[in-house]
């Protein structure tokens, strides 16, 4: 061949490799298959299957194949569809069907892994029975009842397709019960021993019409030993106080029999005890009556009860170091051949967090009797550990039976599943419940059990990543109800790898024997892995001493750009090489670096909404289970746009997008609101249409008091309250305030109740204005009129009378001080005028 031959051979072969490159950079938009380059990377995502086939290019490009192998080796890296273009090996699994429009690959060749489930133990659902004993001794025993199906199973799981496993519960009739009963004795709960110590037979009584089998047991605390909690003056230590007992930190005084009158013995002469401090040692005593489990008595099979009756608040971890005591509590058992707690004064208090996981590890059903001052306390505390409850026990402790029994009937009416799934293991859980023709909603939990209901329970397992750890990626999975110490074990098994991957499994080869990657690698699925001073599809370059220049090509998509590993990474023997990230999630990978797992669309500053909702897979999003759109933010369902019991999306008056209703806006103005779109507060009511059916139901007047048949034919029944106060339960009721005939104020609620029913609430009692006695208003504005002109008349008179005496008074004062009678007159002279001899001296 001469030179020119060679030189139409090089541009015939570099073109085709720019039509591969071409189709392969197409299919990376819309393909989440195209930027994986190992099998291992390519089925841990979803919906892609690796071919490992070594196929060689079709005839009509194989002039001079030996040179075009030699230089491209492209028969390593891809495989040729009919027309002869190379293609990926990663890529979409409908894509390999043999037929003239699909990917050829040989099914031996094809890693397409699914998910694999297989029932190892699956045992029917039964009740708990007594048998005779095969020792012929006469005695009997109990086999135990199976309430969960299926036992144990085992699941390959492939990553991000999700495996459903249908599992059935049943609560059995005379299911085995063990209640442990903890008590506070402490002085202030003396009154309470002498009371629970009367009603323990009656307690085993009760419990046994709820289940024959049946055991009961009793221990009680105080406090640790040392101060600042009891006084450690040594008579204290010996009696704390007249007639107690000296004080203790927990006491295991009865394990647990089927004698109840030994319970009530024990409680009878159990003795009080004192301490200094309010909060009590509960938490010590709690710790070990759920772990020690052989010295309480508890048995495998038998739902455990441990009821802590008490009427003081708990100390907690940290406390402890009041008393100089700084060791954690280690969550073991520490008891002696005589029910002690041995580490009281050793150990610190449990934490909460200590507490809860003891309780769930073994399935005890803590109830916290306790009385009204502290329940807030404990229903604080039973919210934070699972399958706790709280109730409010009286100050003797006289309710005790009637509070358990209750509590119990709580506990076994309803079945909640939990899991110690952990990492990249997602379980979540579906059900219909007791509503077989309802629609089946996400939810662990289901209640209004009886004896004999069976639920089923859809389990919906996925694995969202392979985790780095390879010990990791085998787990055993418990999920069990609250409580019931019964489970289904889930052996799982991440399909993270290609067999073709591992020495030993066909289509492996080693370095040494590897003569499609030139002896410098493994040949590992159909690709190379090359040793690290080596590069290229075939291991065919030496990194040491490559010619850049010559290899530059494999580094473009196409000649329409000068840009290299699309800025993003080093050209190294024709091998784009991506740069790392600073941050060690991030990642940037494709034939060229054109991908990554960083760039996608956010929400709430979330990565594709997070890990649970969406993966960042070469700039786009791949939403997760029902999520959906640009960030994955989106819920495809309409479980949230339906009212239970409605079958329209958002009570017809809206539209449902990502599982939330957006309401319609009337052409009147009005819009709807609420969840459901269920409410419009502009809208008219139905307090008009509803008032005269609720005044004849209730108060027996208004249109229909006098017509019975129309009150009758009301379509519904009004519930009387004494106070009409906000209902919980009903998100779209309406307030209605009315007067009546009388001109009373009446008040009630109208909405739709669970069963989307027309329910109506009525406040008994009306408001009603005080009845005004005209007669009476008239003849008290008379009589304070008259009264008022007596008044005045009478101090007219009184004031007149003053005055006239002040009068008179004053002149009979002036007329004292007069000097003359008051017969003469001084200005008066006589007619006759009188001479006086001066001479004369009166002589005669």
């Amino acid at each position: 061949m001469g030179a020119f031959g060679l030189l139409a051979l090089g541009v015939l072969a570099l073109a085709t490799v720019a039509i591969s490159q071409k189709t392969s950079l197409e299919d990376q938009g819309s393909n989440p298959c195209s930027g994986k380059q190992t099998c291992s990377e390519c089925i841990q995502t979803a919906t892609c299957a690796w071919c490992s086939q070594l196929v060689r290019l079709a005839s009509s490009r194989r002039i001079f194949g030996l040179l075009y192998d030699y230089v491209f080796h492209d028969f390593l890296q891809n495989y040729t569809s009919p027309d002869g273009v190379p293609i990926p090996r990663c890529h979409q699994q409908n894509r390999y069907r043999n037929d003239k429009t699909s990917l050829m690959c040989d099914p031996q060749f094809l890693k397409n892994p699914v998910n694999e489930v297989n029932h190892i133990r699956n045992v029917e659902l039964t009740k708990g029975v007594q048998v005779p004993s095969s020792s012929g001794s006469g005695a009997f025993q109990y086999i135990n009842a199976v309430q969960i199906k299926p036992q144990r199973v085992s699941l390959k799981c492939r990553i991000n397709e999700a495996q459903d496993l249908e599992v059935f519960y049943a609560q059995a009739e005379d299911y085995p019960v063990d209640l442990y009963y903890l008590m506070d004795l402490s002085k202030s709960m003396e009154d309470d021993k002498a009371t629970l110590s009367k009603l323990g037979v009656k307690l085993a009584e009760e419990m046994r019409k709820l289940t024959s089998n049946f055991r009961l047991g009793f221990g009680s605390f105080v406090d640790k030993v040392v101060m600042p909690y009891v006084s450690t003056v040594p008579k204290n230590l010996e009696s704390p106080c007249r007639g107690c007992e000296a004080p203790y930190g927990f006491k295991n005084a009865l394990p647990l029999t089927t004698e109840a009158t030994w319970f009530s013995k024990e409680v009878h002469d159990a003795r009080v005890s004192g301490n200094l401090d309010a909060p009590e040692g509960g938490f010590d005593a709690i710790m070990q009556a759920v772990v020690c489990t052989d010295e309480i008595g508890w048995r495998p099979n038998a739902r455990r009860l441990l009821v802590f009756s008490t009427d003081a608040s708990f100390h907690y971890a940290g406390d402890g170091k009041l008393g100089g005591i700084i060791m954690p509590n280690d969550g073991m058992c520490h008891l002696d051949s005589s029910g002690n707690y041995t580490h009281s004064t050793i150990l610190d208090y449990p934490s909460v967090s200590q507490v809860s996981q003891k309780v769930k590890e073994h399935q005890v059903n803590l109830i916290f009797a306790v009385t009204e001052e502290q329940r807030s306390i404990y229903n604080a505390l039973a919210s934070s550990i699972q399958g706790a409850s709280a109730g409010t026990l009286s100050s003797d402790s006289a309710n005790v039976v009637d509070l358990i029994k209750e509590e119990y009937r709580k506990i076994t009416s309803a079945v909640e599943l939990r899991d110690n799934a952990t990492g990249p293991v997602q379980i979540t859980y579906y059900s219909k419940c007791l509503d077989a023709n309802g629609p089946e909603r996400q939810t662990s939990k289901c209640e209004g059990l009886r004896i004999g209901s069976k639920v089923q329970f859809t389990i919906n397992i996925k694995v969202t990543k392979c985790p780095k750890d390879p010990s990791q990626r085998k787990q055993t999975i418990k999920i069990e109800p609250v409580g019931v110490n019964e489970s289904l074990i889930v052996d799982l098994e991440m399909q993270c790898e290609c067999d073709c991957e591992k020495p030993g499994n066909p289509g492996f080869k080693p370095a040494i024997s590897a003569r499609e990657c030139n002896y410098n690698g493994d040949l590992k699925c159909g690709i190379c892995a090359c040793k690290e001073q080596y590069r290229g599809r075939a291991c065919e370059c030496n990194a040491t001493h490559a010619d850049t220049d010559d290899m530059q090509a494999g580094c473009r998509p196409d000649n329409r750009t000068e840009i290299l590993c699309s800025g993003r990474g080093d050209c190294v023997c024709g091998e784009c090489q991506c740069f790392p990230r600073s941050n060690p999630e991030e990642t940037i990978y494709g034939q060229f670096c054109e991908c990554d797992n960083f760039s996608c669309d956010r929400n709430r500053g979330l990565l594709c909404s997070g890990p649970t909702q969406g993966e960042c897979a070469c700039g786009k999003c791949n939403c997760l289970g029902l999520w959906t759109g640009r960030d994955c933010s989106c819920l495809n369902s309409t479980d949230e746009c339906r009212r239970p019991g409605d079958k329209e999306l958002c009570s017809g008056r809206g539209k449902c997008e990502c599982n939330k209703c957006l309401c319609h806006e009337t052409e009147s103005g009005n819009r709807y609101s609420g969840k459901y779109c269920q409410r419009c507060n502009t809208c008219p009511g139905l307090c008009a249409e509803l008032r005269n059916c609720v005044q004849c139901q209730v108060f027996k007047n208004g249109a229909f008091k006098d017509d019975e048949e129309a009150c009758n034919n009301c379509t519904f029944r009004a519930v009387e309250v004494d106070v009409l106060e906000p209902n919980n339960t009903s998100e779209d009721e309406r307030l209605c305030i009315l007067m009546d005939e009388d001109g009373c104020q009446f008040r009630f609620a109208y909405g739709t109740n669970g069963a989307n029913n027309l329910q109506v609430r009525v406040q008994r009692t009306r408001t009603c204005p005080p009845i005004i006695n005209i007669m009476g208003i008239v003849a008290g504005v008379v009589a304070a009129i008259v009264a008022m002109g007596l008044v005045f008349i009478l101090l007219w008179k009184v004031l007149t009378t003053i005055h006239d005496r002040r009068e008179f008074a004053k002149f009979e004062e002036e007329r004292l001080k007069a000097s003359w009678e008051a017969g003469e007159n001084p200005l008066y002279k006589q007619a006759t005028t009188t001479f006086k001899n001066p001479m004369y001296g009166g002589k005669m």
